[in-house]
């Protein structure tokens, strides 16, 4: 296997100004935001007057949790990042809609997608894409993998047991201009629907897997990554194509090292030169300390 670490770089549009003692300070176009992360364990840099200018922070007391507004801001800014556009609004979960440490793998993504989908133009000027890669995005969220996907050339079918998160990513969809792009969304617990894949006879050329430690399906199923997980992996590899593209996992607040997601993904591809590490952020400050955001585990098939 491959290990490396993967890095989110301050931008205009999203930057991570700070780090320390439990929490992190970001900005995200104008808006600045505080909110706790339990990988931070080490001291802030920035002085208690800088963390002050903060917008809105996420406070928890006690049973009590939530955000506080310091000014009045929308309840949705419209953000661009990563080439893409997304909604950013508060959740009750300290969540604000985007996953910034999730750039390199769209990246990615789209890199390896482009090789494999071509454009070709047909009579009349019109273009077609040739070779479109079909795409399974399971714990799809907000959307963000998914619009890396079809903006590079695929067509993606896009599952989340959560019907806010599907609306959010739909009208993130709307707001990058892809409203028109190949996306099927589908609100169902993603084993119920990748058995019934399986049972339809449905291939895919790529497939995303960001899963929780603990969810919840549409119909209340119960996920819960240390049962179900495994299972799901075997039934994902019945439903690769014959000359599959990619293999994507992600991993967040889930307990387990990278190297426990290579291997398992090993277990099914059996593939040397699968790439694993972690999800950073480099803060913006002169330190450029790296807060850790995340695991992958990922591999792009070489071509037959």
């Amino acid at each position: 296997m491959i290990v490396q670490t993967l890095t989110t770089h301050p931008s205009d549009s999203y930057s991570l100004l700070d780090s320390g003692e439990g929490e992190k300070l970001e900005q995200f176009g104008s808006v600045i935001v505080a909110r706790p992360d339990p990988q931070v364990l080490w001291k802030k840099l920035l002085p208690p007057n800088e963390w002050e200018k903060a917008d809105i922070y996420f406070f928890r007391k006690g049973e009590k949790s939530g955000w506080q507004f310091r000014k009045k801001i929308p309840e949705r800014w419209e953000l661009q990042f990563g080439g893409l556009h997304f909604w950013i609004r508060p959740s009750a979960f300290k969540h604000v809609g985007l996953f910034p440490e999730q750039l390199p793998n769209w990246e990615w993504l789209k890199q390896v997608i482009s090789h494999s989908a071509r454009d070709g133009s047909v009579s009349g000027g019109k273009s077609k894409v040739i070779n479109q890669p079909q795409v399974l995005n399971l714990f799809g969220y907000t959307g963000g993998a998914t619009l890396a996907c079809v903006q590079a050339g695929a067509a993606v079918v896009h599952v989340d047991g959560s019907k806010v998160a599907i609306t959010l990513a739909r009208e993130n969809t709307a707001l990058s201009g892809l409203a028109n792009k190949p996306i099927r969304w589908i609100l169902d617990d993603v084993t119920t629907f990748v058995k019934r894949e399986i049972k339809r006879g449905r291939r895919y050329d790529g497939l995303i897997l960001d899963p929780p430690a603990y969810g919840h399906g549409p119909k209340k199923e119960i996920w819960k990554i240390e049962k179900d997980f495994l299972p799901l992996l075997d039934l994902c590899a019945k439903i690769l194509s014959d000359e599959p593209i990619f293999f994507l996992m992600n991993g967040y607040a889930s307990g387990y090292s990278e190297i426990a997601y290579g291997n398992a993904l090993y277990d099914i591809i059996s593939k040397s030169n699968i790439e694993i590490g972690e999800l950073t952020i480099q803060e913006s400050s002169n330190d450029g300390r790296l807060l850790p955001a995340g695991i992958f585990a990922r591999l792009a098939f070489s071509k037959k």
